[in-house]
């Protein structure tokens, strides 16, 4: 199938559906050119300083520290 066969049916895809073809493409290409494509759909853990009662302690010994210099 060509390129131009492909377009019509990717003009009448809803928006969704053309970010996910842009996104199997790209990852595609990626793997084509010998990257590491981390899939869509993973989750990733990200850290929060909510909770982080140590580094607020830490922090605040370090303040009171450099004030006493």
């Amino acid at each position: 199938m060509t390129l131009a066969e492909l377009l019509p049916a990717l003009h009448g895809l809803p928006k969704c559906e053309k970010l996910r073809a842009i996104q199997v493409l790209a990852a595609d290409v990626a793997r084509e050119d010998g990257e590491m494509v981390v899939p869509s759909e993973a989750a990733y853990p990200v850290w929060s300083p909510f909770d982080a009662f140590d580094g607020a302690a830490t922090l605040m010994r370090l303040l009171k520290d450099e004030k006493a210099v």
